[in-house]
């Protein structure tokens, strides 16, 4: 078989194929078992019917042909995608045009493909994560929160500061919605929490008891929530005095030096995980920001969408939870999870475009070493074989597929490493600090297992 492309517009190609004689004749014989199998032919069992004998049944030499096309047409196009390294997205517009009833069968295969991108501006790519470094603020702030559990509330008359904890009287109303207001008397508010909205925590610093105060933000949909506040008492906490006496008294350390250890390293350990767990994800993120979402082709997304929502439906089936019950736990609805379902695919499909157009611009191909390194890495995934691995590949030819898989496992460590991360102050994070993360959540793991 002999298989050739041109490139046509709006990320469409045109593969030319053409399958020779042995190649057809293989075809019709296996054609021929496979009619043998489920034609009845009266005097001969099911299988055992004489080829001679079932081609003058079904009509001769052109329909067995025309019944061979049939059966290896698909075969025929996907062994000449793997051939030709194509990357199709869709499923093709197949024409033949020469060689149905005799000879060389030639065809012609219209199809979408993945797009290749010029992608800019990934070699300075600066990504914000936590720092890995946790600072003495943060520790004092920790060990704040169990002074809060012992703390004393005194009533004071001043203006509200951070901090402060606020009795009121509070009610809701969206401006989309008939409902009534949502109301909710005697609501102790600590001012910094959030809980509310962070406008809240910005409007009621200098207020007093007695006063109201009205706060309007952005609902969903586009709708406007409005806050009514009616303040009715001011609250300061008083912090008890950090001595060894107190530490001993209520927390798990003697000391308050060894609580400030202990906190130290429970916090070191948590941020430890916390980087390592989102500094990938927040470079693949920043990295499919760079790519322009109206290049992105709709049935890459459709794809991925329903992919996504096939797994999430296999996962409620095993675990015997019904979609309505899934949506009340997680309160959503059909229609915004099918949103957060669509935007998240999205991502996805920037990032894996994005990878694809770093490996190809580095020239990060897949050399056989690399392929044989992530069919282990497979195999051990799916508990298979790795020759049954690689043998299923080669009969289904997905060998050029897989190998463009490998080249993304490629880009993406090449961006790993590449990538300059920062934290939310703008400080260039230490790359050795990084490394070290991975070797002390290895540390950890070993500890643990023993």
């Amino acid at each position: 078989m002999r298989a050739s492309f041109s490139t046509l517009e709006n990320n469409r190609v045109k593969l030319s194929v053409e399958v020779d004689e042995t190649e057809m004749a293989a075809a019709m014989d296996k054609a021929a078992a496979s009619l043998a199998q489920r034609v009845s032919i009266k005097g001969f069992r099911k299988g055992k019917v004489p080829k001679n004998v079932l081609i003058a049944n079904i009509g001769g030499p052109s329909a067995l042909r025309g019944e061979a096309i049939r059966e290896s047409l698909d075969e025929f196009y996907a062994r000449a995608v793997n051939e030709t390294a194509i990357d199709p997205i869709a499923q093709p517009e197949v024409t033949i045009t020469g060689g149905e009833t005799e000879g060389t069968l030639t065809f012609e295969a219209d199809v979408d493909v993945r797009p290749e991108l010029d992608l800019v501006g990934y070699r300075e790519l600066r990504v914000t994560i936590p720092s890995p470094v946790v600072n003495d603020d943060e520790v004092e702030a920790q060990i704040n929160r169990f002074r809060e559990t012992d703390a004393t509330l005194n009533d004071v008359d001043r203006p509200i500061v951070l901090g402060d904890l606020v009795s009121m009287d509070i009610s809701a109303t969206q401006s989309d919605s008939d409902a009534d207001p949502f109301e909710m008397n005697d609501f102790m508010y600590t001012v910094g929490s959030g809980s509310i909205t962070p406008e809240v925590d910005t409007l009621i610093l200098g207020l007093r008891a007695g006063e109201d105060l009205q706060v309007q933000t952005d609902g969903a949909n586009g709708a406007t929530v409005t806050y009514s506040l009616h303040l009715k008492q001011v609250k300061e906490k008083i912090l008890p005095e950090l001595t060894d006496e107190w530490v001993e008294e209520n927390t798990d350390w003697p000391t308050v030096a060894e609580m400030r250890g202990a906190v130290l390293e429970q916090m070191s350990s948590m941020r430890r995980r916390e980087v390592t767990s989102s500094r990938n994800e927040s470079a693949l993120v920043a990295l499919a920001e760079l790519v322009d979402p109206e290049i992105v082709p709709t049935s890459l997304i459709e794809a991925e969408s329903n992919d996504r929502l096939h797994q999430l439906g296999h996962r409620l089936s095993e675990q015997r939870i019904g979609f309505e019950q899934y949506l009340s736990a997680t309160g959503q609805t059909p229609e915004s999870l099918l949103a957060q379902i669509r935007y998240d695919s999205t991502v996805a499909v920037r990032i894996d475009l994005a990878l694809r157009a770093i490996a190809r611009i580095e020239g990060l191909e897949a050399n056989a070493e690399d392929i044989e390194k992530e069919l282990a890495v497979t195999a051990e995934s799916l508990s298979t074989p790795v020759e049954e691995l690689r043998r299923s590949l080669a009969e289904s030819s997905r060998d050029s597929a897989f190998a463009k898989e490998v080249a993304k496992v490629k880009a993406q460590r090449w961006l790993l490493e590449n990538v300059v991360y920062v934290d939310p102050l703008g400080t260039v994070i230490d790359r050795a600090q990084l490394d070290a993360l991975g070797e002390d959540d290895s540390d950890e793991s070993d500890a643990d297992e023993q």
